[in-house]
């Protein structure tokens, strides 16, 4: 019953940390500041790099020591896998980019949806992957593979709702900037990350078929969250000014998460 309750609460937690971030809109008067939301983009980052180095692909060589001096083979194949995954669902799934042309940033990619509904997609898509990161590592741990901890699968839990609390943060906020209510921002924030939960149970649920495949699975995710960053995040913490803001906030976020990984793993 314990066990079963840590897993539950790291499945939530990343949930938790979008839904906090959300809340941010009830706290705006006017609009998002643009160098809190450069250290935002950059913190996010930050994090999700550092974990997808410690908490993903260090185990997934570890997982695979086995085959020796070949045991970076899964990780290269995972986490190849991953970001041709990312690319595929972008190319097969209209979604919103900064635009350095435009003021605000945001443009759809197709005039029959709505930018609102397009930005959500968009980040609920690659939530995926931050969703079954955490089911990937329970998954192990509930197996007993490679070493694989409840600790370090917490710590992973943590580090996601970390980086999901700036990321909640800047869906919520510029949609209120747009002109939605607050409350239907909020919804619209919480609402993109509810498939993180749903991910990473639909990943321990098949913990019998994670045991071979663990070193695979564990850089998949860490591909498929490397694309996000590089794809989507470092980009919009780049343009325009303030740049060196996100960079700041890059470093923070990966020194907090590689602490985390290491103190709680």
């Amino acid at each position: 019953m314990e066990q079963t309750l840590i897993v539950l609460a790291g499945v939530f937690i990343p949930f938790l940390g979008t839904c906090l971030g959300s809340g941010c809109v009830f706290l705006m008067k006017g609009q998002m500041n643009e160098r809190i939301q450069k250290i935002l983009l950059g913190f996010a980052s930050g994090v999700m790099v550092s974990a997808s180095v410690f908490s993903l692909l260090i185990p997934a060589m570890e997982n695979a020591s086995s085959m020796g001096k070949l045991s970076f083979f899964p990780a290269a194949v995972g986490t190849a896998a991953g970001m041709l995954f990312l690319l595929l669902l972008d190319s097969l799934i209209p979604h919103l980019h900064m635009d350095t042309d435009k003021p605000e940033g945001l443009h759809s990619a197709s005039s029959r949806l709505s930018r609102t509904m397009m930005l959500c997609l968009a980040v609920t898509l690659h939530n995926i992957p931050e969703g079954m990161a955490p089911g990937v590592v329970f998954a192990g741990a509930l197996s007993g593979t490679g070493g694989v901890t409840l600790a370090s699968a917490l710590a992973l839990s943590l580090g996601i709702a970390i980086q999901n609390f700036p990321e909640g943060a800047i869906i919520s906020m510029p949609l209120a900037s747009e002109g939605k209510s607050k409350t239907r921002a909020f919804l619209l924030g919480t609402l993109s990350g509810a498939v993180e939960p749903i991910a990473a149970l639909l990943t321990i649920a098949l913990t019998g078929l994670v045991s071979t495949a663990l070193p695979y699975l564990l850089s998949f995710a860490a591909g498929a969250m490397l694309y996000v960053v590089v794809e989507e995040l470092i980009p919009e913490a780049s343009i325009g000014n303030h740049s060196n803001h996100g960079t700041m906030g890059f470093g923070f976020g990966f020194i907090l998460m590689m602490v985390l990984d290491v103190a709680l793993g």
